[in-house]
This record gives structure tokens, C-alpha cells and sequence, in this order.
């Protein structure tokens, strides 16, 4: 990113253990994903001076840094649901560029999945009854709910079937079946998807992200550092940030996310354009998200993404535009706010660490370009980051 000066990289990335972890604190999965991170990046703790988090603690990022022994100069909280870390990586770019920071540490960590299991908490169905969401509580209106909503509105204006938001699913597992990190492995398909129990309609179970523990971690540097770097940098080439609305009855279209704003800034600070990206990395909580993230970043157009899911063309293997490479929240892990998961997987395709699912370009080289667009809320914000290999 050139905007400001200096350019930025994404220079090490980790998961912490994810899928079923019973006996860890998600202080220390946080823990785990940050010292992983470090380590994959070659760099020492002492050049990290900026640090973003949220989601953990009553004075998040303050708490988080003194578990990890950090005392950084520039912080960041912002807490924006799915989409709270690729808006942390768009500021911490911006900041780094501008010579506020210079290496700027992303964790996350959630034990969601352990906690239910020992009765510490139960699944929340709604965000609380206070501010605006008090106008909607009477109603009824749960967070699976929602999406349903504007699921069905996306189906009653351009016909999308409950057959190609099941495709989603299914093609999430088929990439999920390529990483041995995981949690659901095995094959499904869409009579699976279409006859498993109701949830909010027109959501079966399938159609819905998995829930599960786990941490993840980004550091981001300025170029100077990288030559100091174990692995290949990954640039930060444009972002972008969005917000819509929090009540549902100030959205003015349920078939439109804010990834249409979000993506189109991003892609116009890059210098790039949809056609020029080799995969995405999209926030994936219902198969619905998916489905028109793709339409809003331009992938395809307003109403043609259930006949552009259905082509298998999300695939790993055999998929002509994979998307979620690793499974997805819908197959891999779902821990929470998950956007930072993304980051790292986009990192791994671009440096050629993906392993039995890795892509490769028709000519058969790496990737080159990488979009990430998180989600948060229900459809209430979107930043998508556009990443490369080359730093213009």
C-alpha cells in the first residue's frame, strides 16, 4: 500500500488449535495463534509496537496485550463483528504506511464451542434489546433469523433456489476435505443439505457455519522489515470499509451487502478489478453470505449468483474461481468473528503453503491476487482487503 509511503506486508500468519479444544483459555489460544505468528514471520517480539484485538476482555486490546507481554504505541479495538479484522488490518496498514507503526500484531481467540459444552454460556439468538434492536425484539427477529430474510428476498426477486444456496455448502466441505486442520471432512450433498432439520427458514443446519473453538494471528510490517523475513511477503494492495445499518428496517435492499462499497474501494486502491483475482476468502456465517458477497464484489452480477455458485465453480479441485479454500466457516472452523481466518488462509494460497489445497493459476503458477471481504452483524458492515505477491 502506497498511499500514505510506505508500503506493507502481511509477514507471518498461524491458527492457533482449532476445531475441538476443551482445555485451553482463549487468552492463551490467543497466546498460541500470536507466538506462531512470530515465529513464522522470522522477526523478534521487539519489533511489534502496534496490536489490534477485540471480542475478549473489559478493556480489549489492553488486557490481551499484557497476557502476550506486549506494550504497544498504537492500538486498535474496533469491533465490528465478522468484519472486525479486515478493518484492522485496513487501519493498521494505513497506520503503518504513515509511520505510526511499524509491525502491527492481529490475534484473535475463542473457546465458543468448549464454553457451551461446560454450561459457561449458551448461544446467544440476538445482539440484546437496548439501542436501535429495541424496536425489533418484539418481533422476534433472531440473529439466524435475518439472514433468512434476506435470503428469502434474494430468492423472491431473482429466483435463486434453496438448491444453489445448498451448493454453497456443499462445495465449502469439498475444500474442507483437502485441509487436515478441519473440523467436518466428510462428503455431503445437497439432498444432505436440503433434508437436514430447519433452523430459520430457509436454513437447514447445513447452511449454517459450524461453531468451534480456536485462535488466529497476522503481523504486519513495514517493507523495511521484510528482507529480515523467514518467509515471502504478502502485500497489502487496497482496502476498503463499509457500513450499512443496524435495525433491518433501515436497510434499503436485503439483496445487497455492504461488500458492494467495501469492495468496490478496495479494488479501485489496489489499481485492480474483480476479473483480475485468482480466489476469494468470504465470510461465510449462511450460505446466502457467499452467495451474494460474490455478486457484490462484482464476481458476477446482481441476481446471477445462484446460477454462478452452481457451477461447482467454488471448488478447489475442478472450480474455475475457488472460494474458501480451507473449508470455510461452513466446514473448517467457526470460533466467532471470524474474518481474521481468512487473512491467514489468502496468506497461505499466495505463498504456495496450502498443500494438498493449494490452487494454481492456469499456467500453472501460484496465485497472484487475493480478495479477503469479512462480514459483520447481519449484513451491518463489510471491509474487504485485496492482497498480492508483488507489491504493485
Amino acid at each position: 500500500m502506497t498511499r500514505c509511503g510506505r508500503k506493507v506486508a502481511v509477514v507471518g500468519v498461524s491458527l492457533s488449535d482449532c476445531g475441538r479444544v476443551d482445555e485451553a483459555t482463549p487468552y492463551a489460544l490467543h497466546a498460541q495463534a500470536a507466538r506462531r505468528a512470530l515465529a513464522d514471520s522470522g522477526l523478534d517480539r521487539t519489533v511489534i509496537d502496534g496490536f489490534a484485538s477485540a471480542g475478549l476482555g473489559t478493556l480489549a486490546p489492553v488486557e490481551v496485550a499484557e497476557y502476550l507481554g506486549l506494550r504497544p504505541t498504537w492500538v486498535d479495538s474496533t469491533s465490528v463483528g465478522g468484519s472486525t479484522w479486515e478493518v484492522m488490518a485496513a487501519h493498521a496498514a494505513d497506520a503503518i504506511a504513515a509511520g505510526h507503526a511499524n509491525a502491527v500484531l492481529l490475534v484473535y481467540g475463542s473457546t465458543a464451542r468448549a464454553d457451551i459444552r461446560a454450561g459457561r454460556r449458551t448461544g446467544n439468538l440476538s445482539f440484546g434489546a437496548r439501542g436501535p434492536l429495541q424496536f425489533e425484539v418484539p418481533y422476534g427477529h433472531t440473529l439466524i433469523a435475518k439472514y433468512a430474510m434476506a435470503a428469502r428476498r434474494h430468492m423472491h426477486e431473482y429466483g435463486t433456489t434453496l438448491e444453489q444456496l445448498a451448493s454453497v455448502a456443499v462445495q465449502a466441505r469439498a475444500n474442507a476435505a483437502l485441509n487436515p486442520d478441519a473440523m467436518f471432512r466428510d462428503p455431503i450433498t445437497v439432498d444432505d443439505v436440503l433434508s437436514g432439520p430447519m433452523i430459520a427458514d430457509p436454513f437447514t443446519k447445513l447452511h449454517c457455519c459450524i461453531r468451534s473453538d480456536g485462535g488466529a494471528a497476522v503481523l504486519l510490517a513495514a517493507e523495511e522489515y521484510v528482507q529480515d523475513c523467514r518467509t515471502a511477503p504478502v502485500w497489502v494492495l487496497g482496502t476498503g470499509e463499509h457500513v450499512s445499518h443496524t435495525t433491518m428496517s433501515e436497510w434499503p435492499d436485503f439483496t445487497v451487502s455492504p461488500a458492494a462499497v467495501s469492495g468496490r474501494t478496495a479494488f479501485q486502491r489496489a489499481g485492480v478489478a474483480p476479473q483480475d483475482i485468482d480466489f476469494a476468502e468470504i465470510y461465510d456465517a449462511f450460505t446466502y453470505m457467499t452467495l451474494v458477497t460474490l455478486e457484490d464484489l462484482g464476481f458476477c452480477a446482481k441476481g446471477e449468483g445462484g446460477e454462478f455458485v452452481a457451477k461447482d465453480r467454488l471448488k478447489v479441485v475442478g472450480g474455475d474461481f475457488p472460494v474458501n479454500t480451507d473449508g470455510g466457516g461452513l466446514s473448517a472452523q467457526h470460533p466467532g468473528m471470524r474474518g481474521l481466518f481468512l487473512l491467514v488462509e489468502a496468506v497461505h494460497q499466495l505463498r504456495g503453503e496450502a498443500g494438498t489445497r493449494q490452487i494454481h493459476r492456469p499456467d500453472g503458477h501460484l496465485p497472484e491476487l487475493a480478495v479477503a471481504s469479512g462480514t459483520g452483524g447481519w449484513f451491518c458492515s463489510s471491509a474487504t482487503v485485496v492482497l498480492g505477491r508483488s507489491p504493485s
